[in-house]
């Protein structure tokens, strides 16, 4: 079986975690937390860190298994299947809608005479391509992936700097915690997510004390730059348009884009953003892709080349169904809080507590 790294673990989850949230984030917080709501994203991305722990502790005691094979164990066979359709019907919807976005995000912005298949088609190759590799061409590509995205980000942000509007901000704290609140709430899904990710890669991961050590490091940092970077993407946006305009610009960061001058000579770099961002849905979206393979073959037993396209091309008629925004990003909020969010946040530490209180008991 395939191994990856703490250093690929740590950069792929940073990846992941990030993937396609920095560009609605501050629209998201702004909408329930106003002016405040950038604060709520560090908040909101805490909650990652216990449930990470939670999910690598459970790897010295079921080592190279992933957690729906780790809850047939604990809570008997039928329970182990429901569990696996839930988190296999997760990653096949949500990742058919984010193949979605791809496509509506490059049409409305730079390619509108594009048809919409051309890009699905071309994010569904590059997402087979990296998936068919392994999950350790998987990591690897990551780890060029993401300090580009990075330098993308920080290029973003810094050059926006010029155009921020004093008094922005003001007045911090003005409706007291309840905005942090409400904001955290929104972002706890893309956590959430990303356990969905956490819970199936673990059977790739070196199960050595000392590495074992090394991932729980690795699980904290993923969570601290994921959360700092859509933090400061959020800042950026509210000091730049305010929360009104934040709000209504769900891809703010592109707004963004298109606003930077550099030496008056280059201006609209929205298209590199577009770039490195079409990178990070990739990792996303083979994310989702690799956890529908590993449903698969936890809960059917079914595994192979014919069964990744199978699902890639269940992906493509998700993606053709939701064409649009805002119904694809109201879609896609629903998915992650009332369906991702209740199931991962249930089902982890249940089990963890379970297979606890079994090894506890000598069972």
């Amino acid at each position: 079986m395939e191994r990856i790294s703490a250093h690929q673990f740590t950069t792929l989850g940073a990846a992941i975690l990030l993937g396609t949230t920095f560009l609605p984030v501050a629209s998201i917080v702004a909408l329930v937390g106003g002016r405040d709501g950038w604060m709520s994203v560090m908040p909101g991305f805490a909650l990652g860190i216990p449930y990470s722990l939670m999910v690598l502790s459970l790897m010295k005691y079921y080592p190279r298994k992933n957690l729906l094979q780790i809850s047939e164990e604990a809570f008997g066979r039928w329970i182990g299947k429901l569990i696996g359709i839930i988190y296999l019907l997760c990653a096949i919807y949500l990742g058919g809608l984010l193949l979605g976005q791809v496509g509506d995000i490059y049409q409305t912005s730079i390619m509108p005479q594009t048809p919409l298949w051309i890009f699905f088609l071309g994010g569904i190759i590059l997402v087979l391509y990296l998936t068919r590799s392994g999950i350790e061409v998987f990591a690897r590509f990551s780890e060029i992936t993401f300090p580009l995205i990075v330098v993308a980000i920080l290029l973003n942000v810094g050059l926006s700097i010029p155009r921020i509007e004093q008094g922005e901000l003001l007045p911090i704290l003005g409706e007291g915690l309840m905005p942090i609140f409400k904001g955290s709430l929104k972002v706890i899904p893309f956590v959430m997510t990303y356990i969905l990710f956490l819970a199936g890669i673990i059977a790739y991961l070196p199960t050595d004390k000392k590495t074992i050590g090394q991932l729980k490091t690795g699980a904290w940092k993923v969570i601290f730059w994921a959360g700092m970077l859509d933090t400061l993407i959020a800042l950026i946006e509210m000091l730049v348009f305010g929360p009104a305009e934040t709000i209504r610009l769900v891809y703010g960061l592109l707004a963004l884009g298109k606003m930077v001058e550099v030496s008056r000579t280059v201006s609209g770099v929205e298209s590199l953003f577009l770039g490195v961002w079409f990178a990070a849905a990739v990792i996303k979206i083979g994310s989702l892709l690799f956890v529908a393979i590993w449903g698969l073959e936890s809960v059917f037993g079914i595994k192979g080349v014919r069964w990744q396209h199978l699902t890639a091309v269940v992906f493509l008629g998700i993606a053709f169904k939701n064409v649009r925004a805002p119904s694809l990003i109201t879609e896609i909020g629903l998915v992650d809080e009332y369906l991702i969010m209740p199931f991962v946040s249930l089902w982890i530490p249940v089990l963890w507590g379970v297979t606890r209180w079994k090894r506890g008991a000598g069972n």
